[in-house]
């Protein structure tokens, strides 16, 4: 079986082993500090190794081999019967191999010798306990190192997700916004054929934005301003006289960035639903710009759709509170109203 050991692997039992090195380390150092003699420190490391190496080997025996390739593996059995060998291999080297009656013959007195029998089984118990308690810790060691693991993937995974889930939403932003143009100017086309002319150079300057510059994640906002302003220009040419289109724009820091195209699907629902033919419409877009705080605002009349007409049908809408959530999340707010057939939404931003 081919074992793929990682640099995690290599620092995490480095770790242990420089864990258990330093623990057996502690009364050497001591002695020299004492003593000022390395013979003296050697000596105490030497008793100490000899006192703990059996634990040692125990809590090894465990997380290398009992824990990782017997709990972790499908085969907790394993994990079991190991550390029941363990123990019985304790209860064996103390109640059998050592025989306590042959530890205690050589005290005289009775009172004494029932004392020092307690405290050989209880020195034999606390050994046995240790080694289970040597064997959790291996087994907890894992688990916290696991789900360490386990967060560190899913943070990772979620990155991914969030990322496709941006890219897949700006790849639905940009055929929405060439549907809906190419809708109003070949309206034109029938009326001014010079005008659709125009306009077929406004739209080739506003793909150009939306194909390149909305690749970044995030945008300059003087850049977008102007897509703006052109692409409402644009919006207006199928809009008759009965249409007031106000626009304001207030940008003090034209270099903030900001994620592309965000408002311009609010924009598209203003024409699409804000506009009727016969009857007075109107649009009122705002963008102002206060320090780190960006707002957003666009009140249109609202005229809805029939169910037959799909266009505009709320796509545009998710998706830039889709976008604000992943983008912009705990950094936004969202302001939706409908009074007096006056559609109202309002998006503040800030970093």
């Amino acid at each position: 079986m081919k074992v793929n050991i990682t640099r995690q692997d290599l620092t995490f039992y480095g770790l242990q082993v420089a864990g258990w090195l330093a623990f057996l380390m502690v009364p050497a150092i001591s002695a020299f500090i004492a003593t000022q003699s390395w013979t003296g420190a050697m000596r105490a490391f030497d008793v100490n190794a000899r006192i703990h190496w059996s634990s040692a080997a125990i809590y090894f025996v465990n997380t290398l081999i009992l824990v990782p390739w017997g709990y972790y593996r499908g085969r907790r059995w394993l994990f079991w019967l190991g550390n029941a060998i363990i123990l019985a291999s304790l209860a064996y080297i103390f109640f059998y191999n050592f025989n306590p009656q042959s530890f205690i013959e050589h005290i005289p007195d009775e009172r004494h010798r029932q004392y020092a029998l307690s405290s050989f089984y209880a020195s034999a118990f606390v050994a046995m306990f240790m080694s289970a308690a040597l064997a959790g810790l291996a087994l907890l060691v894992h688990h916290v190192r696991r789900s360490m693991v386990i967060k560190r993937q899913l943070k990772e995974e979620q990155q991914k997700r969030t990322e496709a889930e941006l890219e897949w939403l700006k790849n639905q932003l940009n055929p929405h916004f060439l549907f809906n143009t190419l809708n109003n100017i070949s309206s034109l086309v029938q009326i001014d054929a010079d005008k659709a002319q125009d306009a077929i150079a406004q739209l080739s300057d506003l793909l150009r934005y939306a194909m390149y510059e909305s690749r970044r994640e995030m945008v300059p906002l003087q850049g977008e301003v102007e897509f703006m302003r052109n692409y409402i220009e644009l919006m207006q040419l199928r809009c008759n006289d009965k249409t007031e289109v106000n626009v304001q724009t207030s940008v003090v820091n034209g270099k903030m960035e900001i994620a592309p195209l965000l408002f311009i699907s609010l924009i598209e629902n203003a024409f699409k639903h804000g506009v009727s033919s016969s009857r007075p419409s109107k649009i009122d877009i705002r963008l102002e710009q206060n320090a780190d705080e960006l707002v957003f605002t666009c009140d249109n009349t609202n005229y809805p759709k029939d169910d037959a007409d799909r266009s505009g049908s709320g796509i545009g809408l998710e998706n830039t509170r889709r976008r604000l959530e992943l983008m912009y999340k705990g950094r936004y707010d969202w302001e939706q109203s409908l009074e007096n057939d006056i559609y109202h939404v309002r998006i503040k931003l800030w970093h």
